[in-house]
Protein backbone atom coordinates (compact mmCIF):
# COMPACT_ATOMS: atom_id res chain seq x y z
CA UNK A 1 0.00 0.00 0.00
CA UNK A 2 1.64 3.34 -1.26
CA UNK A 3 2.07 5.85 1.72
CA UNK A 4 -0.61 8.65 1.52
CA UNK A 5 -1.56 12.57 3.09
CA UNK A 6 -4.54 13.07 4.51
CA UNK A 7 -6.44 16.42 4.95
CA UNK A 8 -8.89 16.98 7.90
CA UNK A 9 -10.62 19.98 7.14
CA UNK A 10 -12.52 22.50 9.59
CA UNK A 11 -15.25 25.29 7.31
CA UNK A 12 -16.92 27.30 9.98
CA UNK A 13 -18.40 30.75 9.68
CA UNK A 14 -20.62 30.64 12.75
CA UNK A 15 -18.09 33.09 14.51
CA UNK A 16 -19.27 35.83 12.18
CA UNK A 17 -15.77 34.62 10.15
CA UNK A 18 -14.68 31.99 8.29
CA UNK A 19 -12.51 29.71 10.67
CA UNK A 20 -8.43 29.58 9.26
CA UNK A 21 -5.07 29.09 10.53
CA UNK A 22 -4.83 33.41 10.73
CA UNK A 23 -8.33 33.72 13.24
CA UNK A 24 -9.68 30.85 15.12
CA UNK A 25 -11.19 30.69 18.63
CA UNK A 26 -8.82 29.18 20.78
CA UNK A 27 -11.61 26.67 21.81
CA UNK A 28 -12.54 25.57 18.17
CA UNK A 29 -8.63 24.68 17.71
CA UNK A 30 -8.38 22.95 20.77
CA UNK A 31 -11.46 20.83 20.68
CA UNK A 32 -10.24 20.50 16.63
CA UNK A 33 -6.76 19.34 17.37
CA UNK A 34 -7.89 16.80 19.89
CA UNK A 35 -11.34 15.00 17.41
CA UNK A 36 -8.17 15.00 14.52
CA UNK A 37 -5.73 13.24 17.06
CA UNK A 38 -8.19 10.34 17.91
CA UNK A 39 -9.75 10.24 14.60
CA UNK A 40 -6.18 9.65 13.41
CA UNK A 41 -5.09 7.43 16.50
CA UNK A 42 -8.15 5.55 17.28
CA UNK A 43 -8.66 2.86 20.08
CA UNK A 44 -5.49 0.93 19.50
CA UNK A 45 -2.96 3.83 18.28
CA UNK A 46 -3.23 2.81 14.32
CA UNK A 47 -1.31 5.57 13.39
CA UNK A 48 2.34 5.76 15.16
CA UNK A 49 3.24 8.37 16.96
CA UNK A 50 6.37 9.13 14.50
CA UNK A 51 3.67 9.75 11.44
CA UNK A 52 2.01 12.02 13.89
CA UNK A 53 3.89 15.03 12.39
CA UNK A 54 1.12 17.58 10.80
CA UNK A 55 0.86 20.54 8.65
CA UNK A 56 -1.72 23.73 9.05
CA UNK A 57 -2.84 24.73 5.78
CA UNK A 58 -3.52 27.98 4.58
CA UNK A 59 -7.65 28.86 3.71
CA UNK A 60 -9.89 26.80 6.03
CA UNK A 61 -8.45 25.76 8.97
CA UNK A 62 -7.29 22.42 7.76
CA UNK A 63 -4.81 19.54 9.24
CA UNK A 64 -2.76 17.73 6.88
CA UNK A 65 -0.50 14.56 7.86
CA UNK A 66 2.34 13.57 6.65
CA UNK A 67 2.39 10.12 4.14
CA UNK A 68 0.90 7.18 5.53
CA UNK A 69 0.22 3.50 5.10
CA UNK A 70 -1.78 2.73 7.95
CA UNK A 71 -4.46 -0.56 7.12
CA UNK A 72 -6.74 0.46 10.20
CA UNK A 73 -7.16 4.06 9.33
CA UNK A 74 -7.51 3.52 5.70
CA UNK A 75 -10.47 0.84 6.42
CA UNK A 76 -12.72 3.49 8.58
CA UNK A 77 -12.15 5.79 6.07
CA UNK A 78 -12.83 4.08 2.64
CA UNK A 79 -16.43 2.74 5.50
CA UNK A 80 -17.07 6.26 5.51
CA UNK A 81 -16.96 6.87 2.05
CA UNK A 82 -19.12 3.79 1.35
CA UNK A 83 -21.77 4.30 4.06
CA UNK A 84 -23.48 6.78 6.98
CA UNK A 85 -23.80 3.50 9.13
CA UNK A 86 -20.54 3.76 11.22
CA UNK A 87 -21.02 0.25 13.64
CA UNK A 88 -18.47 -1.04 11.93
CA UNK A 89 -15.99 2.33 13.02
CA UNK A 90 -13.39 1.94 15.33
CA UNK A 91 -14.97 3.01 18.32
CA UNK A 92 -12.67 6.52 19.16
CA UNK A 93 -13.34 7.18 15.49
CA UNK A 94 -16.79 6.68 15.57
CA UNK A 95 -17.00 9.11 18.67
CA UNK A 96 -15.74 11.60 16.91
CA UNK A 97 -18.18 11.44 13.56
CA UNK A 98 -21.04 11.28 16.04
CA UNK A 99 -19.71 14.36 17.90
CA UNK A 100 -18.93 15.99 14.49
CA UNK A 101 -22.37 15.23 13.14
CA UNK A 102 -24.35 16.15 15.81
CA UNK A 103 -22.07 19.75 15.89
CA UNK A 104 -22.91 20.04 12.07
CA UNK A 105 -26.59 19.59 13.08
CA UNK A 106 -26.83 22.56 15.54
CA UNK A 107 -24.74 25.15 13.71
CA UNK A 108 -25.39 24.59 10.00
CA UNK A 109 -22.01 26.83 9.03
CA UNK A 110 -20.25 24.04 9.95
CA UNK A 111 -18.58 21.25 7.90
CA UNK A 112 -15.79 19.17 8.27
CA UNK A 113 -14.06 17.31 5.06
CA UNK A 114 -11.65 14.16 4.75
CA UNK A 115 -9.51 13.76 1.80
CA UNK A 116 -6.74 12.13 0.73
CA UNK A 117 -5.15 9.80 -2.70
CA UNK A 118 -6.86 6.73 -0.97
CA UNK A 119 -10.14 7.51 -1.26
CA UNK A 120 -12.86 7.56 -3.84
CA UNK A 121 -14.33 11.00 -2.87
CA UNK A 122 -14.31 13.02 -0.07
CA UNK A 123 -15.85 12.49 3.23
CA UNK A 124 -17.47 15.44 3.92
CA UNK A 125 -19.62 15.46 7.58
CA UNK A 126 -22.17 18.44 7.68
CA UNK A 127 -26.08 19.20 8.39
CA UNK A 128 -26.98 17.36 5.32
CA UNK A 129 -25.36 14.46 6.14
CA UNK A 130 -26.78 11.03 8.38
CA UNK A 131 -23.29 9.79 9.74
CA UNK A 132 -25.01 7.39 12.83
CA UNK A 133 -25.05 4.25 14.12
CA UNK A 134 -27.96 1.57 13.04
CA UNK A 135 -28.34 0.83 16.85
CA UNK A 136 -29.62 4.51 17.73
CA UNK A 137 -31.33 4.64 14.48
CA UNK A 138 -34.77 4.56 15.93
CA UNK A 139 -36.04 8.32 14.63
CA UNK A 140 -39.91 8.82 14.10
CA UNK A 141 -41.17 11.83 12.76
CA UNK A 142 -43.25 13.48 15.54
CA UNK A 143 -45.71 16.69 16.10
CA UNK A 144 -44.97 17.58 19.94
CA UNK A 145 -44.53 20.94 22.53
CA UNK A 146 -41.28 21.70 23.96
CA UNK A 147 -40.63 24.58 26.70
CA UNK A 148 -37.74 26.73 26.62
CA UNK A 149 -35.79 30.23 26.73
CA UNK A 150 -35.21 31.62 23.38
CA UNK A 151 -31.61 32.73 23.41
CA UNK A 152 -31.35 33.35 19.49
CA UNK A 153 -34.15 34.59 17.14
CA UNK A 154 -33.91 35.02 13.57
CA UNK A 155 -30.84 34.95 10.78
CA UNK A 156 -30.16 36.23 7.17
CA UNK A 157 -30.46 33.19 5.62
CA UNK A 158 -31.00 30.71 7.94
CA UNK A 159 -33.69 31.98 9.67
CA UNK A 160 -34.06 29.58 12.99
CA UNK A 161 -35.25 29.45 16.73
CA UNK A 162 -32.51 28.66 19.22
CA UNK A 163 -33.97 27.36 22.64
CA UNK A 164 -32.44 26.57 26.01
CA UNK A 165 -34.41 22.97 27.46
CA UNK A 166 -34.59 22.64 31.37
CA UNK A 167 -32.10 19.85 30.80
CA UNK A 168 -29.53 22.77 29.81
CA UNK A 169 -29.50 21.44 25.74
CA UNK A 170 -29.88 23.31 23.65
CA UNK A 171 -32.21 22.42 19.95
CA UNK A 172 -31.96 24.26 16.39
CA UNK A 173 -36.02 25.03 15.32
CA UNK A 174 -36.01 26.24 11.50
CA UNK A 175 -38.71 28.63 11.75
CA UNK A 176 -40.49 30.89 8.62
CA UNK A 177 -39.62 34.34 7.97
CA UNK A 178 -43.03 35.02 8.27
CA UNK A 179 -44.14 33.76 11.04
CA UNK A 180 -41.38 35.30 13.26
CA UNK A 181 -41.85 38.40 11.45
CA UNK A 182 -45.39 38.87 12.11
CA UNK A 183 -45.06 37.70 16.12
CA UNK A 184 -46.67 40.40 18.28
CA UNK A 185 -44.26 39.34 21.02
CA UNK A 186 -41.17 39.95 21.97
CA UNK A 187 -39.25 36.48 22.72
CA UNK A 188 -35.68 36.87 23.47
CA UNK A 189 -34.57 36.12 26.28
CA UNK A 190 -38.01 34.67 27.85
CA UNK A 191 -39.41 31.15 28.25
CA UNK A 192 -41.64 30.02 25.38
CA UNK A 193 -44.08 27.28 24.96
CA UNK A 194 -43.61 26.13 21.28
CA UNK A 195 -45.38 23.54 18.83
CA UNK A 196 -42.88 21.73 16.43
CA UNK A 197 -42.71 19.02 13.95
CA UNK A 198 -39.15 17.09 14.21
CA UNK A 199 -37.64 13.87 14.02
CA UNK A 200 -37.47 12.27 17.61
CA UNK A 201 -35.17 9.16 18.59
CA UNK A 202 -36.86 7.43 20.94
CA UNK A 203 -33.69 5.80 22.12
CA UNK A 204 -31.64 8.78 22.71
CA UNK A 205 -34.61 11.17 22.97
CA UNK A 206 -33.35 13.69 20.78
CA UNK A 207 -34.68 16.41 18.08
CA UNK A 208 -33.57 16.72 14.85
CA UNK A 209 -35.07 18.55 11.74
CA UNK A 210 -37.34 20.49 14.09
CA UNK A 211 -39.40 23.21 12.20
CA UNK A 212 -41.57 25.86 14.30
CA UNK A 213 -45.20 25.20 13.69
CA UNK A 214 -46.13 28.49 16.22
CA UNK A 215 -45.87 30.04 19.47
CA UNK A 216 -48.16 28.40 21.95
CA UNK A 217 -50.21 30.65 24.59
CA UNK A 218 -48.75 30.37 28.41
CA UNK A 219 -51.27 30.26 31.74
CA UNK A 220 -49.15 32.67 33.49
CA UNK A 221 -51.28 31.78 36.56
CA UNK A 222 -50.31 29.61 39.50
CA UNK A 223 -52.31 28.22 42.22
CA UNK A 224 -49.61 27.42 44.39
CA UNK A 225 -51.10 25.79 47.27
CA UNK A 226 -52.84 23.75 44.17
CA UNK A 227 -49.44 22.38 43.08
CA UNK A 228 -48.13 21.80 46.51
CA UNK A 229 -51.14 19.60 47.09
CA UNK A 230 -50.77 17.54 43.45
CA UNK A 231 -47.33 17.24 44.13
CA UNK A 232 -47.84 15.48 47.17
CA UNK A 233 -50.44 13.22 46.38
CA UNK A 234 -47.86 12.28 43.13
CA UNK A 235 -45.38 11.34 45.92
CA UNK A 236 -48.41 8.99 47.53
CA UNK A 237 -49.31 7.65 44.47
CA UNK A 238 -45.73 6.45 43.58
CA UNK A 239 -44.33 5.85 46.49
CA UNK A 240 -43.97 1.92 46.20
CA UNK A 241 -42.68 2.56 42.55
CA UNK A 242 -39.07 1.62 42.65
CA UNK A 243 -38.74 2.87 38.75
CA UNK A 244 -41.53 4.73 37.07
CA UNK A 245 -39.46 4.08 33.77
CA UNK A 246 -39.94 0.61 34.50
CA UNK A 247 -43.50 0.89 35.30
CA UNK A 248 -44.13 2.22 31.90
CA UNK A 249 -42.31 0.41 30.09
CA UNK A 250 -43.60 -2.99 31.79
CA UNK A 251 -47.20 -1.15 31.05
CA UNK A 252 -46.60 -0.59 27.33
CA UNK A 253 -45.62 -4.27 27.47
CA UNK A 254 -42.05 -3.59 26.33
CA UNK A 255 -39.22 -6.31 27.72
CA UNK A 256 -35.99 -4.56 26.92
Amino acid sequence: MEAQSIRIALHDGSAGYPVSPARVPLGVLRAFAKDVDELLRGDAGDLPAKELEVAVLEGSLAIQTWPTANPGLLQDLRLLVSTDVIDNLNARRRAVVERWQKAARSTRQLRYEITSAWLARPVVISAQTDFHADDADQWVRVERYVQGEVFELGGLNNVNVHLRLADGSTLLVSAARALLSSDPKNRLFKQALVRIVADYNVQTREHRNAQLLGFEPQDSSLDEKALVRMLERGRRAWADVPSASAWVEDIRGNDA
